[in-house]
């Protein structure tokens, strides 16, 4: 008798971002528990989708949390934007020795402040953020950080070998803006943009503070054919002067269709700060589902219980509110 092969099954986590406590709530909550030092299940692997640094107040306790998982075989984690921008943080430019690939400005430091001061050696870390995949397809599933798309994939695969530590030679380039490899990064770790003054329409203040020219374009709606539908604009963004920020006009807009994700195999991302409950057509679709619901900023943290199913179902999203 021919013996069935049982499909694994992944539980999905959104952006920890340093949130310890709650990570650990929700994979008690999903079933795993704690054996010889690592979160495990029987039956189940974690992957992550990225950004476990930066903002909250346990940095060392997740990264050590999360690196046991991955070397203990429980879990899977791919690269955020906040452990590339750790990375070009600490990297010397090899052109101009005096400085970084990221530059230590006021607003980069800021944002990579809780890191810089929690972390002992941090060099330890960013080596291994070096050798985390930009994307994982694992044939009935697919996860990034902030957008799937395959012609950023052709060009980042070119250089990026999964296990092998990113390239210095690779990391110039993608901290070089216009380069095709720039480019790349941009789209599989921040998403696609488009600018707003193109379009006729002011810049925004985000909820950091900073006045943002261009706006997030909203890949995973096929449908959206205007600049209300394709631009995503945070909830209570203001203008420059500190007023609410107007609605977009519903005026012809094309600068989604080149991301549009038509695949019907589900893709998993986080990256886009949303507020629970999961509402199908900004949060989820048939095909795609964000699972980052703000964790770090007072909302849940968030895991999608996946089973092999080909369409997503918005029963399957778990969260854990600590």
């Amino acid at each position: 008798m021919e013996e069935t092969v049982r499909l694994q099954a992944y539980d999905i986590i959104g952006d920890v971002h340093g949130c310890a406590d709650k990570l650990e709530g929700l994979l008690r909550k999903l079933g795993f528990e704690k054996q010889a030092d690592a979160y495990r299940h029987p039956e189940r692997q974690a992957i992550f989708v990225g950004d476990l640094i930066d903002r909250g107040p346990q940095q060392v306790e997740t990264l050590d949390l999360v690196h046991r998982m991955v070397e203990a075989g429980s879990a899977q984690v791919v690269m955020g934007n906040h452990e590339f921008n750790a990375i070009s943080y600490a990297t010397r430019n090899p052109n101009v020795p005096d400085e970084f690939l990221r530059p230590h400005n006021a607003k980069n430091s800021r944002q990579h402040q809780e890191f810089l001061e929690q972390v002992p050696n941090p060099h330890r870390w960013i080596e291994w953020f070096k050798t985390m995949p930009l994307y994982l397809d694992l044939g009935g599933l697919r996860v990034v950080h902030a957008c799937w798309n395959a012609g950023a994939m052709r060009i980042a695969g070119g250089w990026v070998t999964p296990g092998a530590p990113m390239m210095t030679e690779f990391l110039v380039l993608a901290n070089q803006r216009g380069s095709d490899e720039y480019k790349a990064i941009e789209v599989l770790l921040k998403g696609p943009e488009l600018n707003l003054a193109e379009k006729d329409q002011c810049g925004f203040m985000d909820k950091d503070g900073n006045i943002r020219s261009d706006a997030r374009i909203r890949w995973w709606d096929v449908s959206a054919r205007t600049l209300d539908k394709v631009a995503e604009i945070p909830p209570g963004s203001q203008t420059q002067v500190g007023d609410p920020y107007p609605e977009l006009p519903a005026v012809e807009c094309l600068d989604g269709v080149a991301f549009e994700y038509r695949d019907e195999t589900p893709v998993f991302y986080g990256h886009y700060w949303r507020s629970w409950a999961p509402e199908r057509g900004r949060d989820w679709t048939t095909n795609t589902a964000c699972l980052d619901f703000s964790a770090v900023k007072g909302g849940p943290l968030v895991a999608y219980r996946w089973e092999g199913e080909k369409e997503i179902s918005r029963q399957k999203f778990v969260k854990y509110q600590g």
